[in-house]
């Protein structure tokens, strides 16, 4: 009898179980095919905003009236040679490693994108030091993060490589959705891309060119063509020079990729088109117009008429110090080119006092990173290289990049 009520007992027991597992109280510890859809639904629509944007964001302006996103420049990139350190400065393969940086490259732990939007992410920005190119940068780094609804967080390190580091392990403890950084140090970024690599975060480099080795960790790079454009000034340099003459060269601030390639694109470019044209003297007096002007001085005084023209490798104050010591010479024949393109440097093109300078767009540089950004979010295909494109501005058309971004 007593085996009888406890079977009985346990087959209650049982029937209990069962409606607790299946009845209401199921209904609340199991997932249910209801809740699953709707994280679907959430997942894809978040995607179709996100893709949507990309219209409003393809119709965005920088301040200077130019589309903020124009069509990316495609760049042809040779057989890299055996060994580019064997071959001479002056030829242009020697090079190889840092003009195709990033090309080539196998990648490594590259995180997978969710492919559920990029409306809602959170991305810090870390750029490289203050500056009103800077300023311009991020304003147009915002533009393209308003656009598609993704949250922006900027922090500046002020030119000191150690402070970007700590910033990189501050932006990994609070976890984002991305990293975007321009590297204050070519070769110390190496450690840092990699430490972010490591984290699981998908990082993107821009505007300044990491070391090689960097490129393995980051999803791309965008920026500039540096390369690219100043063999393209180059060739205007050389066409207002007349294939001939004596040339110096102001420098950028040794060690980031501006120095090599403000310095060697143009000497190895000219080596090929303009034989005849003879480079005198290279420096880098930095970015006060007063060390510039006090460099320049010297060579006018040392070179006397066989001094032709001088490339610099900024048009604000490197150019305005140039301009000073042309003028106190009482030269009229110097040509004067440069990287640009401030609202210095474009007034000094509309005086006359400058030739020639490149189009580098600050805001769509910036622009540039995000979109590539939110392009991965999106599950669109990322280059490893995006390239801004490329101008070179004269007094023919100087008004058109008007008023300046910065």
């Amino acid at each position: 009898m007593g085996k009888k009520i406890t079977g009985v007992l346990l087959v209650v027991l049982m029937a209990a179980l069962l409606l607790l597992l299946f009845g209401c109280g199921g209904k609340q510890t199991q997932p249910s095919p209801g809740s699953q859809t709707g994280q679907g639904e959430k997942k894809s629509s978040n995607l179709e905003e996100s893709i949507k944007a990309e219209g409003k964001v393809a119709q965005l302006k920088s301040d200077d009236g130019q589309p903020l996103l124009p069509p990316l420049e495609k760049k042809e990139v040779p057989p890299r040679p055996a060994d580019p350190s064997k071959l001479p400065e002056d030829d242009a393969m020697h090079w190889y490693d840092m003009e195709y940086s990033g090309w080539g490259v196998t990648k490594v732990n590259i995180p997978q994108s969710p492919k559920d939007g990029a409306k809602g992410k959170k991305v810090i920005l870390i750029v490289h030091g203050d500056h009103p190119w800077t300023t311009a940068y991020i304003r147009g780094a915002k533009k393209v993060a308003d656009a598609y609804g993704m949250e922006l967080k900027v922090m500046s390190p002020n030119w000191n490589p150690d402070v970007q580091a700590q910033m990189v392990d501050q932006a990994i403890g609070a976890r984002p959705d991305m990293i975007l950084m321009i590297p204050v140090d070519a070769k110390m970024s190496v450690q840092l891309f990699r430490k972010i690599n490591q984290a699981g975060i998908p990082v993107i480099a821009s505007n300044t060119h990491p070391e090689s080795e960097a490129m393995k960790y980051v999803i791309a790079w965008t920026g500039p063509d540096d390369w690219g454009q100043f063999r393209m000034l180059a060739r205007k340099f050389a066409e207002l020079m007349h294939y001939e003459g004596g040339y110096a060269i102001i420098q950028h601030n040794p060690g980031g990729s501006p120095f090599f390639a403000r310095t060697y694109a143009p000497i190895t470019e000219l080596k090929k088109i303009a034989p005849k044209m003879e480079l005198l003297d290279k420096q880098a007096p930095g970015f006060e117009a007063e060390k510039t002007m006090q460099v320049v001085s010297d060579w006018l005084t040392r070179f006397g008429n066989k001094l032709k023209g001088i490339i610099l490798s900024d048009d604000s104050a490197q150019a305005i110090g140039a301009v000073e010591a042309i003028k106190n010479a009482n030269r009229q024949d110097i040509i004067l080119v440069a990287a640009g393109n401030s609202k210095v440097g474009m007034d000094l093109v509309k005086e006359g006092k400058l030739q020639a300078i490149t189009y580098q767009t600050a805001e769509g540089d910036g622009a540039a990173a995000v979109k590539a950004a939110a392009d991965w979010f999106n599950g669109h295909d990322v280059e490893p290289v995006r390239y801004l494109p490329m101008h070179i501005i004269t007094k023919d058309d100087v008004d058109k990049f008007m008023p300046a971004q910065w």
